[in-house]
């Protein structure tokens, strides 16, 4: 995979990790104002959110790219290589880009502190987009979104897909901070669009966009859908109705997803040029890896990174009620800041045997204390410490027409991706 001084930057890169999570916008500000801040000079969709964000923005980029506009996605985490985070009209980033882009920042960098590695990440898809002057970039918050190091930009339209309690450490511990920190992202006179559902995260984002003079879509009371009898749905929208709509991805939660891609392409339509057959084409286009992604259909294998407790119940649902007859394997592994009871109470009650393992990083979770709250809910559990030995075991003791699901972390599945991909994994 590449030369040695595209090695040798993701070395580095990989050693800011010692300098943790810093919430703030100093940092960044003054590497970017170095780099003549690049961040200026394209339109941009601001996406932040608990879950959903990834597929969201990559709808967007699917579209945006479909109706012919140059356009970058800026993503986190990657599930096997680094380059995943930094696209292109949907192709990720070179390693001669890598290097180009890290030399860039690295130069540029005056501050008094060291930047984190999502501060660096950063600067680097902001330095790449200008310099490949895309047209219009979809830029994914990697915490929050207030003090998230994404939040120097200024969209045209501002995203919060949905909200549940997560790092509890850098965000709040109720919802209504969580919505606080997350609405950090709407900006003066820009329109926000939100799947929240609770009534305290709807107050507080609605408080947020009022004291900007933001306009405010709501899903569900501004904007909804219904599904047709096929796969399809119709988006009932703010002015529009589109029928015959079909999101690219698997599982009812990515047509509520989709719902929010729609609510700004309308917006996005007053400004710019979108034709709906290019919106429904690019919807229809999207695929995000390790959501519901199939990779093996003898025996069926899932890979699903449902890495909080919604995601879980979420995944949960959908395998009871797409494989209602079938013998279930649920491999996982987990993070020690995880309610990891819940969302094993969750996942294992949908399965018929557990294989616990543990993804290649120092805060993940050893199998036996993920045993301990496994025993309980069902009886047929195995420890494998390697995710690659634990797969393999599965496929070889899988029934005929077995489900195996690989879940839990998405470094677990970005582990599993790259032994289906014949890559080598890139530690995160």
């Amino acid at each position: 995979m590449g030369s040695k001084a595209y090695k040798d930057c993701l070395d580095s890169m990989y050693g800011l990790r010692r300098f943790g999570i810093r919430l703030g916008l100093s940092t960044i500000k003054n590497i970017l104002s170095a780099l003549g801040n690049p961040q200026n000079n394209f339109s941009c969709i601001h996406v932040a959110g608990t879950n959903g964000k990834g597929s969201v923005a990559s709808a967007l980029a699917s579209i945006l790219h479909e109706a012919g506009y140059k356009t970058g996605l800026f993503t986190s985490p990657h599930l096997v290589t680094f380059n995943e985070r930094i696209r292109i009209n949907n192709r990720l980033i070179s390693n001669k880009n890598v290097v180009e882009s890290y030399n860039a920042v690295k130069n540029a960098h005056q501050g008094s502190r060291e930047p984190t590695f999502f501060e660096f990440s950063t600067a680097m898809a902001f330095f790449e987009f200008s310099k490949e002057k895309v047209d219009w970039a979809v830029i994914e918050t990697g915490m929050g979104g207030r003090l998230d190091a994404t939040n120097i930009i200024k969209p045209v339209i501002s995203i919060i897909t949905n909200i549940s309690v997560e790092h509890k450490k850098y965000l709040g511990n109720t919802i209504g901070k969580i919505a606080g920190e997350k609405g950090g992202i709407i900006k003066r006179g820009r329109p926000v669009i939100t799947g929240a559902k609770q009534k305290k995260a709807i107050e507080v984002l609605q408080g947020i966009a009022a004291k900007n003079k933001a306009p405010f879509y709501l899903f569900g009371k501004d904007f909804r859908i219904r599904k047709d009898n096929s796969s399809g749905f119709t988006y009932h929208g703010i002015e529009k109705v589109w029928p015959g709509m079909q999101a690219g991805m698997t599982g009812n939660h990515q047509i509520e997803n989709a719902a929010l891609v729609l609510a700004t392409c309308e917006i996005l339509g007053k400004k710019i040029d979108l034709p709906v057959e290019k919106i429904k084409t690019g919807l229809f286009k999207n695929k995000w890896p390790g959501r519901l992604e199939v990779v093996s259909t003898s025996p069926y294998i899932i890979l699903d990174g449902a890495h909080n407790l919604d995601a879980a119940r979420t995944l949960s649902r959908f395998l009871s009620e797409k494989f209602k007859n079938k013998k279930i394997t649920i491999i996982t592994g987990m993070l020690d800041d995880k309610p990891y009871p819940a969302m094993l109470k969750s996942t294992l009650s949908v399965c018929r045997r557990a294989i616990l393992t543990k993804p290649a990083i120092d805060r993940a979770l050893e199998p036996e204390t993920l045993f301990e709250a496994s025993k309980g809910i069902i009886k047929n559990i195995k420890i494998i410490p390697d995710v690659k030995e634990a797969i393999d075991y599965a496929i070889r003791t899988a029934s005929k027409d077995e489900i195996i699901c690989i879940t839990g972390s998405l470094y677990v599945v970005g582990e599993a991706k790259a032994m289906f991909s014949n890559l080598t994994f890139q530690h995160i």
